[in-house]
């Protein structure tokens, strides 16, 4: 099993691309079952999630051209040769499930397994069954599969969801855009990642508006047509690589950025005593390595808010910052599995429930440490810039889920880091 081993105390300079968000092509790929012509993606991350779906996508007749390293897929769903998500190919990773909306949608009916993914907490879909119900469909669980249809078609209708949902938002939008009549979502999450769906939606000949906002009217289209989408920047990646800049010192010019979707963390960031620059589509971010941390609090919360996906990078941060500093996670429960790998590298941190105190150290240490989701993973790289001596990290596929290139990225501005096998030494 592969690893990565790294060393801290170098200060970074020069500029890294952002790729494309992953969190938005992953909808953008289920988006494709909703038409019979090709939609292609272009700035496409290459990442092991990314490679997954287009495996389900095949499974399910789409016909599938993405030559390695061309940021390039074009995806062309002429016929819908299955209906079935089986188990082996949704367990995996939990955006694989929204394809049961799209299938649903244009087929009537459709069988998917029960989601997998990180274990960062339950994160039920009650939500998008719920939807998919109020739209018309009958929806029965079997053996872990979810078996829906609506062999009539989708019909429009009032969706109010209890609590702000990003999956079921996303879910119930590519359904209600073939469904007849007018479906509005309301309380519906507000993401840049779903605003990046809805407009590659109406490219395709879908009718929404509140883009940007809590509710969402779309008016349902017989069909829709093929598509050319440019997948957003990932503000997720943009944000880790800052707090990256922010651990190690230097300074760093993040380009191919949309700054305005991170203003949360670049508040977060300048509060702690890191200097923030913003251009267009572009953040040079710079810290005098000399120049101590602040303390800075966090609580996580739906978009604007800051990003459950950044909790565990400014915790990484903040393990070697002057004072304390209280996270509180609103969004997913048993999402600090991080902490006990940060204290392995002499962190002091305190979780209690929802609640994580963490009180800056003068000095970490470099270990053997483990990955254990998608986002923990990179708090460790972060923790490990500012370590001494060598860290190595276990279970990087988790990394290579969520983070194109990330060797390739971080060296390019002075990182020594490598992979290695697990008989590495």
């Amino acid at each position: 099993m592969d690893r990565i081993i790294l060393s801290g105390g170098t200060p970074l300079s020069g500029s890294l691309p952002i790729s494309g968000a992953k969190n938005s092509a992953l909808k953008l790929q289920a988006a494709s079952l909703l038409t019979s012509q090709p939609l292609v993606l272009t700035n496409m991350p290459e990442l092991a999630d990314t490679r997954f779906m287009v495996q389900l996508l095949e499974q399910l007749g789409v016909q599938v051209f993405w030559p390695k390293g061309s940021g390039r897929l074009s995806m062309h769903a002429e016929a819908i040769t299955s209906s079935i998500a089986p188990y082996d190919l949704v367990r995996k990773m939990r955006a694989t499930f929204n394809v049961l909306g799209p299938l649903l949608a244009r087929e009537g009916h459709a069988t998917v397994s029960l989601p997998g993914g990180c274990a960062i907490g339950a994160r039920p879909v009650d939500l998008h069954l719920k939807a998919f119900e109020a739209m018309g469909a009958d929806i029965h669980i079997e053996a872990g599969y979810v078996k829906a249809a609506a062999l009539r078609g989708l019909k429009g209708a009032r969706v109010v969801f209890p609590f702000v949902s990003v999956g079921a938002t996303e879910h119930a939008l590519m359904a209600a855009t073939l469904a007849r009549g007018e479906t509005v979502l309301e309380n519906a999450a507000r993401e840049p990642e779903i605003g990046d769906l809805a407009s590659c939606l109406i490219a395709m000949g879908a009718k929404i508006d509140g883009i940007g906002t809590s509710t969402l009217t779309i008016q349902g289209v017989d069909s829709l047509h093929g598509a050319n989408w440019k997948v957003i920047p990932d503000r997720i990646e943009a944000g880790t690589y800052a707090c990256c800049v922010a651990a190690a010192g230097g300074g760093v010019t993040l380009t191919d950025v949309v700054p305005s979707t991170l203003s949360s963390l670049l508040d977060v960031l300048s509060r702690a005593g890191v200097s923030i620059e913003t251009g267009e589509d572009w953040i040079k971010v710079s810290r005098t390595p000399s120049s101590p941390l602040k303390a800075v609090d966090i609580d996580t919360q739906p978009y604007p808010g800051f990003p459950t996906d950044l909790q565990a990078q400014v915790m990484g941060l903040m393990t070697m910052a002057e004072g304390a500093s209280i996270f509180r996670e609103n969004i997913f429960e048993n999402r600090f599995m991080h902490a006990p790998e940060l204290r392995r590298l002499g962190a002091d941190i305190t979780v209690r429930g929802s609640e994580a105190v963490v009180r800056g150290v003068k000095e970490l240490k470099g270990a053997p440490v483990m990955a254990t989701d998608l986002r923990a993973s990179v708090s460790l790289v972060i923790a490990a810039l500012m370590a001494d001596d060598e860290t190595s990290i276990s279970r990087v596929y988790h990394l290579d889920r969520g983070f194109e290139r990330l060797e390739e990225k971080l060296s390019g501005v002075g990182v020594t880091i490598r992979r290695a096998s697990g008989s590495d030494e």
